[in-house]
């Protein structure tokens, strides 16, 4: 039988944000802490008609708690809490918290000294765009990364906000957490990590830059035009008959020798050598047509169970009405993560543990504000409403401005 998830036991307070911070909140909740998100107060929360689930889809797991931060009341509550914390995620822009009366070093952490204060930032806290806004596409510009994504002679092209908000961002986020909770664990004491999706998104690109330079410059030319960013035939994506599409990546020699078996081509009817960047633009064009002239499914039933390296580009839609199971994004085969997929309590490892979640990955009903919040304050801190707090204008406070704990 499965043992807990690695972070259960662990408390986590999100403060609400989009993107990159509920997704670091909602890694944790996956892999078992206890997440609650902090909303702003809405005359609706708590009530027996809490108001709609606001745009954040990111809340497996999560509960919320609205709170009126701009008054005193609500504050003391969110201080008071901070006794029983273990990590806070802060998604604002630089000064925020400090602003609020919640500055981590000279607050949070005089009152907890266990505590994890988790910042995440868009551009690095200090240098020239420190108070600018943003986003993915701006943060992964100045990182130097979109520099090198998109085709030959065309602009950069950014892949949507996966890289910026949720690699180099949301993940790193995660990492940090751990690692100062992995540090706790010797020290006894918390930190403060900071996080921001400029240097996230340029660690992840530590390879292709490092390519950039002998001994091994691979990535010498311009964008789009080296092996591994659409440069070479070999890897590459291919339309077929329908409309669909291909991928291929037939680096090594047995691979390619393998992708030419499956298309039905020898090496003397390619129209230059494999190894000669002047013959790619002719080997594509050669590719293009025979892809094209087959549909996906034809392809698949050529390639699948070989070792070309060649794969069908499926589709969201496609998945979802294949029932793809979403599964979490490592196995730790003694204790897994909880599930994301719905299914029976008892499963292997790699699909997680519990009987899944509402829309199994593929839809989020989101979190209306306040709603499961007040059991969670129950469950950690003992506290009733009247007793400890008090919900006024749409947000709980502090009652009497204090707690008895």
């Amino acid at each position: 039988m499965a043992g807990a998830p690695p972070l259960s036991g662990i408390r986590v307070l999100e403060f609400a944000g989009l993107a990159p911070g509920p997704f670091a909140g909602m890694m944790l909740a996956d892999f078992g802490a206890t997440v609650l998100r902090v909303d702003r107060a809405h005359p609706a929360a708590h009530s027996s008609k809490p108001p709609p689930a606001t745009p954040d889809q990111l809340v497996r797991h999560k509960s919320s708690i609205a709170v009126d931060m701009k008054s005193p009341a609500g504050i003391a509550l969110l201080k008071a809490m901070l006794t029983r914390i273990d990590v806070v995620i802060d998604p604002f822009r630089p000064g925020v918290l400090e602003r609020l009366g919640l500055d981590p070093e000279k607050v949070m952490l005089q009152i907890n000294p266990r505590l994890i204060v988790a910042r995440m930032t868009g551009f690095r806290r200090d240098g020239k765009y420190k108070d600018m806004a943003g986003h993915d596409i701006n943060y992964i510009a100045v990182s130097g990364v979109l520099s090198m994504l998109g085709r030959a002679a065309d602009k950069p092209y950014a892949p949507a906000n996966i890289l910026g908000d949720f690699a180099g961002g949301g993940g790193m986020c995660f990492m940090g957490i751990l690692l100062a909770l992995m540090a706790r664990n010797k020290s006894g004491r918390g930190q403060v990590v900071e996080a921001n999706m400029v240097d996230g998104a340029a660690y992840l690109a530590s390879m292709p830059r490092l390519a950039t330079k002998p001994p091994k410059a691979l990535w010498t030319g311009p964008r789009g035009t080296n092996m591994l960013d659409g440069g070479a035939p070999w890897y590459d994506t291919y339309e077929t008959a329908d409309g669909k599409y291909m991928s291929v990546g037939a680096l090594e020699p047995q691979f390619w020798a393998e992708l030419l078996k499956g298309l039905g081509l020898r090496e003397s009817e390619l129209p230059g050598r494999r190894e000669d960047p002047r013959s790619w633009s002719a080997i594509r064009t050669l590719f293009e047509e025979r892809f094209k002239s087959r549909s996906r499914s034809h392809w698949e039933g050529v390639f699948d169970g070989t070792d070309a390296c060649v794969a069908p580009v499926l589709e969201q839609r496609e998945l979802e009405a294949a029932q793809f199971d979403q599964r979490p994004p490592v196995t730790l085969r003694e204790t897994p993560a909880l599930a994301i997929a719905q299914g029976p309590e008892n499963r292997p490892a790699a699909v997680g543990q519990g009987q899944g979640v509402d829309g199994g990955g593929w839809n989020s009903g989101g979190l209306r504000p306040g709603v499961g919040g007040e059991d969670v304050l129950a469950r950690w801190l003992g506290w009733q409403r009247g007793k400890h707090y008090q919900l006024a204008d749409g947000g709980l406070s502090l009652l009497d401005g204090k707690a008895r704990l």
